[in-house]
């Protein structure tokens, strides 16, 4: 049981599990806002279902892990440039990532007054369907990852599953927050082009240091936290004053 909980294998299961965290955390804004498309009594169980799908994934790439290593092996190059089927997978997967955040950002600036329309369009199982395309790109890349760090695999389920557990338990709270915070949406679609440039960068054999996507990242965050803030005393100033003058 000792060799279990050895120094090395609890600074790699602490840091898979803020790697999963991370990673979460873009399933948990993605889905919210795919989500956020559908009727709002249909939102709470899109976003179990995503979460739910992306544990399965995760679990399902993990225990074919062998099968997962050899995605790393060239099939073909271009113009010198050699291609993995994971290098094309995260590819694909930034492509996608960059058009539908383009697109909800066009929603959301120029479709305000088409929401039913946009509701009819969008049915359940589409929803569903992309969140297991971008739950794949996440896992694939993440179990990728694991997999160069550890030999335990039961570090790598571990880590999984807390993750899950965080998913689970906060993306209610995180869908209602960007629902009524339309700059958060907008900021918050803004990151995941930002995190689809990266897997095309990451596709191509150029690695962007994560740490400076997630300083940029914080960064906004700081920003919006502010201007909330300012927005909110005004609003409160406003409310204060009409209250006086009544």
């Amino acid at each position: 049981m000792e060799s279990l909980f050895t120094p090395e294998i609890l600074i790699a299961l602490a840091t898979l599990t803020a790697l999963e965290l991370v990673l979460g955390i873009d399933n948990i804004i993605f889905i919210s806002i795919l989500a956020g498309r559908l009727p709002p009594e249909q939102r709470s169980r899109a976003r179990h279902l995503g979460i739910a799908g992306a544990a399965i994934t995760r679990l399902v790439l993990l225990f074919t892990i062998v099968w997962i290593t050899r995605l790393t092996y060239p099939v073909f190059e271009l113009f010198g440039q050699p291609f993995s089927w994971r290098d094309l997978i995260l590819i694909g997967g930034g492509l996608f990532l960059i058009a539908k955040a383009t697109l909800e950002i066009h929603h959301k600036v120029e479709g305000a007054g088409q929401g039913g329309l946009a509701r009819a369009a969008t049915s359940f199982a589409g929803v569903i369907a992309q969140i297991m395309v971008l739950d794949i790109v996440f896992s694939l890349d993440s179990i990728i990852t694991a997999v160069g760090m550890v030999d335990e695999r039961w570090v790598m389920v571990t880590a999984i599953v807390i993750s899950i557990a965080f998913m689970l338990a906060f993306a209610g709270p995180i869908g209602v927050f960007v629902e009524k915070h339309p700059t958060v949406k907008v900021l918050a679609l803004a990151f995941l082009i930002m995190i689809g440039l990266v897997l095309i960068a990451d596709g191509f054999g150029l690695h962007i240091p994560k740490g400076y996507v997630y300083t940029a990242m914080a960064f906004s965050v700081f920003v919006e936290a502010i201007n909330m803030w300012i927005r909110s005393r005004e609003k409160k100033a406003v409310e204060a004053a009409r209250a006086g003058n009544g």
